[in-house]
């Protein structure tokens, strides 16, 4: 089966660093653009009308042969105990498809806009469905490991005369760390649009070096 990208999308995560783990974690705000015939207004007619879209995307970032392993190592479970892949949502996959629900904000010509991916910049689009919850939402539903392990999100400290944008700043709340890190005399660099952000995390605290 031959599957090609219908649109690319864009972001101010300029790489895999400092992507969010799930859809919905993170407020980015992102734009995918249609190519070629897709950039036609009835590709998207109707879609106005919806406030959630399923994205059909590409691990494009992967490593060549990185994704066939029968187990990963989720970071929830602090990347220290392996689960079967398909157990897992890890981005190292058989097949390197991903599946995200992000809020559609605008149609628009030739692309709309969307908050909440957790996808990367240039990430390619395979398809685009609408959410519908009285089939999607399942409330009742169990999450396995996910459920017992809640996430704990970060306090992000910033100094004086530094504006996050509230996607980047919720970005650092999730701990963009790989979780078997723990070096509290590291500084990391996030790049977010043409800025990087420096910060380092001792405990539960996230600071703020700069950003320039």
């Amino acid at each position: 089966m031959d599957i090609e990208p219908i649109a690319y999308y864009r972001c101010p995560l300029k790489e895999k660093f400092g992507c969010p783990r799930q859809s919905g974690l993170a407020p980015v705000e992102g734009r995918i653009e249609f190519t070629g015939q897709f950039r036609d207004p009835l590709a998207v007619r109707g879609l106005e009308g919806f406030s959630h879209i399923w994205l059909l995307w590409g691990f494009s970032a992967n490593r060549e042969g990185s994704s066939r392993g029968l187990t990963v190592r989720p970071p929830r479970l602090g990347g220290n105990e392996r689960l079967g892949v398909f157990a897992t949502r890890s981005p190292y996959r058989p097949n390197p498809v991903g599946l995200s629900c992000v809020e559609l904000k605008s149609v628009g010509e030739g692309c709309i806009e969307v908050v909440g991916a957790d996808l990367m910049d240039g990430t390619p689009i395979y398809d685009i469905k609408p959410y519908i919850p009285y089939t999607d939402s399942h409330p009742e539903a169990s999450s396995g490991f996910v459920g017992a392990n809640p996430w704990q999100e970060l306090e992000v400290v910033v100094p004086e005369g530094i504006v996050l944008p509230e996607g980047l700043a919720q970005v650092l709340r999730q701990d963009p760390r790989p979780q078997y890190q723990d070096d509290p005399g590291r500084i990391y660099g996030l790049s977010w649009g043409d800025s990087q952000v420096h910060f380092k995390v001792e405990g539960n605290i996230l600071t703020v070096l700069g950003m320039d």
